[in-house]
């Protein structure tokens, strides 16, 4: 049981380490110079190619050389998948001295070209293949192929810093090679949020932000490096950035990567003769599984890490029914680099219905989301947090920076409530409430009555979500977005029989297509929102 420090704040704050003021470039070098010879990355994406730790080390430190000498500019764009390649780009930016900003190609170019320009970047890196698939998307003058740069690269030179890197100590020979040594509060990567709520906005993410959180990560047991972690999620994917990128890279945990969460097949072929124990993914990704997957195919798993968007009832004990592995939902935002919270698979870290507890050096509190005074334990509230790995501000936005702290605490814009042994609860968004008559309804709670009313739980994809609209009389009205042929009255019936008061009761019901996703899972709130203004 952790201890209670006051009614409202769970403080869980240790001192600095001097860690935390390190680089990433030094603390990869030193990390993957430690065992170089072992194969730290599979990399599934057409056939199966490994890279050891340190040729992944000597390939990324000499493109980082070019990319200091030829780009000025302190930030470098990437589009490219998670992989062998997805690595080396990264860590050759980073060693390189500049910031990484993974960019989504899939969000259209009018988003990404304002990505772009806020950013500064004037150089992409990428592979041909991808620049022909996506020819709309806004490319900059200056594409260097990753694949074109690392063929012509010397391979005496190649071989000869790996030799180096066998009989010399990491640290020696980070020195004598000049690798960037103090980050602490300075940029190590921006981010763009997924802009489920909204525009996207650039997250600016220290390293000290990133070596917190893997340290957090590190303290919990969860990520052991005798484990094999599947890496699907993309690189732009704040979870993909922090745990299936450096956590790796940093604590030398073997990844077998797949270029995209949706290429279910390719996944469970890889976890299987990869013998994975480790999968991330999020709710949405991971419901094609219980079709596409035979118990017998994730036999190896002995846990799956489920985050981004809210858990759907029962989908826990759905999938360790039919897989045998354990369903730990955890808690993160892009502003919290990102992971805040995560059950764990044994006993006294795992609350069901919780996102498990705050991690190590973090404090949480929640407060009224009217009168903003902090609320006792057990009550619910908006979350607010503080610790190293929260970031500092938006890009270039103070406004919108100032908009999410309340003085030293980052305010999530989730609702929840903590118990008396630490455990979070997430009730759902701000965003995802309607006041309606001077009440706040929840959006998802509906959303969850209607799944079980009609037996729709076991949906393929998401069948129905529930948003609101602006209404003169009441300030808002629920609309009812819907895939299914649904009529007010028998939903009214349903929702009444459940127990639901008539204002909870969407009036507004509209037939869609789809319901808008995001490519990192996510519903896409303001999308679903234009549907119900439409």
């Amino acid at each position: 049981m952790i201890p209670e420090i006051n009614p409202t704040v769970f403080d869980l704050r240790e001192a600095d380490s001097p860690q935390l003021s390190g680089h990433l470039a030094f603390l990869s070098f030193k990390s993957l110079a430690r065992i170089p010879l072992n194969k730290i990355v599979v990399d599934c994406t057409i056939k199966r190619r490994t890279i050891r730790s340190g040729m992944l080390l000597a390939i990324s430190y000499i493109l980082s050389k070019k990319l200091r000498a030829m780009v000025r500019e302190k930030r470098i764009g990437i589009v490219l998948p998670p992989g062998i390649i997805g690595y080396i780009g990264n860590l050759a930016v980073v060693m390189a001295g500049k910031s990484p900003v993974n960019l989504n190609v899939t969000t259209g170019s009018g988003p990404a070209r304002s990505s772009i320009k806020r950013a500064g970047i004037r150089t992409i890196l990428t592979v041909s293949a991808l620049q022909e698939r996506f020819s709309d998307f806004p490319w900059t003058e200056e594409v260097l192929d990753l694949v074109g740069e690392l063929k012509a690269f010397s391979k005496f030179r190649m071989v000869a810093l790996f030799v180096a890197i066998l009989l010399l100590p990491g640290g020696f020979l980070a020195r004598i090679l000049k690798v960037p040594r103090r980050g602490g509060k300075n940029e190590a990567a921006l981010l763009f949020t997924s802009g489920s709520s909204g525009e996207p906005k650039g997250v600016v993410l220290s390293h000290r932000n990133i070596i917190a959180n893997i340290r957090q990560i590190d303290q919990i047991g969860i990520f052991p490096s005798s484990e094999v972690m599947l890496a699907c999620l993309p690189l732009f994917h704040s979870f993909g950035f922090t745990g299936t990128c450096w956590y790796p890279i940093l604590k030398g945990l073997r990844v077998v990567t797949v270029p995209s969460p949706l290429e279910v097949k390719k996944i469970v072929a890889s976890i299987r003769s990869e013998r994975a124990t480790i999968l991330l993914g999020t709710p949405t990704f991971l419901r094609p599984y219980l079709r596409k997957a035979q118990p017998e195919d994730l036999r190896t798993l002995k846990y799956v890490v489920v985050g981004a968007e809210k858990m759907p009832k029962d989908s826990d004990a759905i999938w360790e029914d039919r897989f045998g592995s354990r369903y730990l939902e955890g808690y993160g935002l892009t502003e919290t680099t990102p992971v805040v919270a995560v059950n764990l698979p044994w006993a006294k870290g795992f609350r069901k219905g919780s996102v498990g507890c705050l991690f190590p050096g973090m404090a949480a509190r929640v407060v009224d989301p009217e009168e903003g005074r902090a609320l006792p334990l057990g009550e619910t509230g908006v979350l607010q947090l503080q610790g190293p790995n929260v970031f500092s501000g938006y890009l270039d936005d103070p406004e919108q920076t100032a908009q999410v702290f309340d003085g030293d605490w980052l305010i999530t814009g989730d609702f929840a409530r903590i118990d008396r042994d630490g455990f979070i609860y997430i009730e759902g968004r701000l965003t995802r409430f309607s006041k309606i008559g001077g009440e706040m309804v929840p959006h998802g709670t509906i959303e969850q009555a209607i799944l079980e009313a009609f037996d729709l739980e076991d949906s393929e994809g998401l069948p129905l979500m529930v948003t609101g609209r602006p209404d003169p009389a009441k300030g808002e009205v629920l609309v009812l977005l819907t895939k299914l042929e649904l009529d007010s009255v028998t939903l009214g019936e349903k929702l009444i029989a459940a127990g639901f008061p008539n204002l909870w009761i969407p009036k507004d019901i509209r037939r869609v297509d789809q319901i808008p996703i995001l490519a990192n899972g996510k519903v896409d709130l303001k999308a679903c929102r234009e549907l119900a203004l439409g």
